[in-house]
């Protein structure tokens, strides 16, 4: 007897066996041929998670709808779709899908007082929070408009409104929040934002989902200086009016970066260079219909293309590796021990027919599982347009932008026994210090 089973039921385990594919034994129970089996090798994957389903139950006549919410994580578009098929009461019943994404953030309306923070052209209450709310969406937009990556309007859920003063707070709520106050806000410091990610699988933090990949973004936060008398922001229809205020997009589309993963760029150009345009002024371009991400330096675009690679994409696929290695090696630091070539280089790539920066990275360390970093000098630049011809060239941070603007990206290169428990030693290392003070010669 020979056949082939279409349709067969399997309780999946509630985690991920350690032998995956895990082995499925098939046995004939019917005569002839009792003594027939076979065996079926089956992937176990936790990649797709339901957390919610509402309605749980619903009755559905045969001319009425209706919609059912599916909240969780790991979803991928359906081939065909959009749609599907719902058995309910034994009927199989066609669907229209739409999905949203998976990305959500509110805003507080809260807003400061004593002293006015965010400065509006319209006064009225309804439409000074529009006209927040339209700045708010048009930095989204700026990031969002970059072709190449993943990272577009569909990735998120519809912008929300929230009264609370103080949205802002480990909750796994995505918030933007304009008057809540922070011991963070030290002299000078306009905005920042507090992000909190998941050092290994299964951490959540309040109503976030379960974390599925290590580094994975639980939770961030944007606030707003919300009481310096000195220091107040103006949305961009009021700040030609307001040329002692600084440009709220600027600032807020700067945070969204920080948002999405990044560091601080050392590129004075960039979006994510860590010092604010001067009040009066906004950095790079307003967008336009035209180009919506024209607020963007190419620096910008390329880390996202990095951060949020889209798999179809053809064009933005080059890649530059090399290492920065000292003539001497007497010259590279001694603490940690092992280190072999240049740490904390910014390493530039330009366009070789016109000069401009396309992309800056700081290098000095590779990664190969199971690790530990190797401090080797190694740097990376990904994410460049194919068909074009770069120069590459590194530099000290010993300028405007110092390593201490870009600690919290070399830091979290290392865990140790030291600060975190029971880290295996073997994957264990120490961060070596910046290498400020070097002098650059190519080698040909």
């Amino acid at each position: 007897m020979s056949g082939t089973a279409t349709l067969a039921d399997f309780l999946a385990p509630r985690a991920i066996p350690s032998s995956n594919p895990v082995s499925i034994s098939v046995i004939n129970s019917s005569s002839p041929g009792l003594t027939e089996s076979g065996v079926a090798a089956v992937s176990v994957s936790n990649a797709l998670n339901i957390v919610t389903m509402r309605p749980f139950s619903v009755y559905a006549g045969a001319a009425n709808g209706f919609t059912l919410l599916v909240s969780g994580s790991g979803f991928v578009p359906s081939n065909p779709g959009p749609g599907s098929t719902l058995v309910v009461g034994g009927t199989a019943r066609f669907t229209t899908c739409t999905s949203t994404g998976s990305i959500s953030f509110r805003w507080s309306t809260a807003l400061s007082t004593s002293p006015v923070t965010i400065i509006t052209q319209d006064k009225s209450a309804t439409g000074r929070l529009n006209e927040i709310e339209s700045a708010i969406q048009q930095s989204f937009s700026t990031w969002t408009s970059v072709s190449g990556t993943t990272l577009t309007a569909n990735s998120f859920t519809p912008l929300t409104r929230v009264a609370t003063p103080n949205a802002c707070g480990s909750a796994g709520i995505n918030s933007i929040c304009l008057a809540q106050p922070d011991m963070a806000f030290t002299p000078g410091v306009l905005a920042f934002t507090r992000v909190i990610t998941a050092d290994r699988i299964g951490i959540q933090i309040g109503n976030s989902a379960p974390s599925t990949e290590v580094g994975q973004i639980l939770d961030a936060d944007i606030y707003f200086n919300p009481s310096d008398s000195l220091t107040n922001f103006a949305t961009p229809v009021a700040l030609s009016a307001n040329p002692k205020s600084y440009d709220f997009q600027s600032i807020l589309t700067h945070e969204m970066g920080h948002v999405f993963g990044f560091s601080h760029s050392a590129v004075w150009s960039a979006m994510m260079f860590p010092f604010a345009p001067a009040p009066g002024t906004y950095s790079g371009a307003r967008p336009t219909l035209e180009q919506p991400d024209a607020p963007l330096s190419d620096d910008d675009r390329t880390g996202l293309r990095v951060l949020y690679h889209d798999p179809a994409d053809t064009q933005f696929i080059g890649s530059i590796q090399g290492h920065i290695v000292p003539a001497n090696l007497i010259s590279l630091s001694t603490a940690p021990p092992g280190v072999t070539g240049v740490f904390g280089a910014h390493v530039v790539a330009i366009d070789a027919s016109n000069g401009s920066v396309i992309a800056g990275t700081i290098g000095g360390w590779s990664c190969v599982a199971p690790g530990p970093v190797q401090f080797d000098g190694n740097y990376e630049i990904d994410g460049l347009s194919v068909g074009r011809s770069y120069k590459v060239y590194p530099e000290p941070l010993d300028g405007a932008v110092s390593p201490s603007e870009v600690t919290n990206a070399l830091v979290t290169l290392c865990l140790n026994s030291t600060t975190d428990a029971g880290w295996p030693p073997a994957q264990g290392c120490v961060v070596p210090p910046v290498a400020t003070e070097f002098a650059v010669r190519t080698l040909r």
